[in-house]
């Protein structure tokens, strides 16, 4: 095992569910020792730090309400106070609301935009010195509704096009020690009530003919988290799904 001061240690937020725990896991099979967050999903969080230990990795989950903005500063300071380092930060954590445009009040939004834009902004801010020490990276994560207008989830939609250009402005910023690079999935793990005719449509107006797997994803994160050379980059692993499918 590697000395405590060369040991890499990732921070990935929603680290106890879907696309978060995933990418956890897979990152502990790539060597890191975790930490993770969560709000609510305290089992599945558990069952997260048994897997990377039974890995042969250390892993601490961290009870926080991103949402919060006071929330931040508490997740890094852990971090520091558990492993002294940190080398790599997923942003994961998000909401996905549906609601139509015009029935998003006040409160619908202000919710949205805190944990799936300040949130990452916040977390980014509190660990900029973490990672500067160790010439660390970021990846945030954002999706198609970054491109292409959602009118089903409206407010999500503008959050993550709004990730996106924090992820550029966050990498011109931090540059050059710390690299900062967002992943933008398609349909790679649809919610488990999606009817198996719109997982077909999904498909279908997929060019690779198919959906994704959280797999594709987690491939995508140990990319750009050791591509030296990239970084305010978004990188889009949806199956061709954004440039459309062929002309008739």
């Amino acid at each position: 095992m590697s000395s405590p001061e060369s040991q890499r240690i990732a921070l990935v937020t929603g680290g106890a569910v879907r696309l978060g725990r995933a990418i956890a896991l897979g990152l502990a099979e790539q060597g890191y020792d975790l930490a993770i967050t969560y709000h609510s999903s305290a089992e599945g969080a558990a069952d997260v730090e048994r897997l990377v230990r039974a890995a042969g990795r250390r892993c601490v989950s961290i009870r926080a309400d991103l949402a919060d903005a006071a929330s931040a500063g508490g997740v890094v300071a852990a971090v520091r106070a558990n492993f002294g380092r940190l080398d790599l930060l997923v942003n994961s954590a998000a909401s996905f609301e549906a609601r139509p445009l015009l029935d998003v009040d006040a409160a619908a939004w202000d919710a949205v935009m805190a944990l799936n834009v300040r949130a990452p902004h916040l977390l980014v801010r509190a660990a900029a010195s973490m990672l500067r020490e160790v010439g660390g990276n970021v990846v945030n994560l954002t999706d198609l509704s970054a491109f292409q207008p959602w009118t089903e989830h409206p407010h999500h939609a503008v959050s993550k096009a709004a990730l996106a250009h924090l992820t550029r402005v966050q990498a011109r910023t931090l540059a050059p020690e710390v690299r900062v690079n967002a992943v933008a999935p398609g349909a790679v793990l649809p919610p488990e009530h999606l009817p198996e005719e719109r997982r077909r449509a999904l498909a279908d107006v997929t060019p690779l003919g198919r959906l994704g797997t959280a797999q594709d994803v987690v491939d995508a994160v140990l990319y750009l988290a050791g591509a030296r050379f990239v970084t305010g980059q978004i990188l889009v692993v949806d199956g061709g799904r954004l440039v459309g499918p062929a002309p008739i």
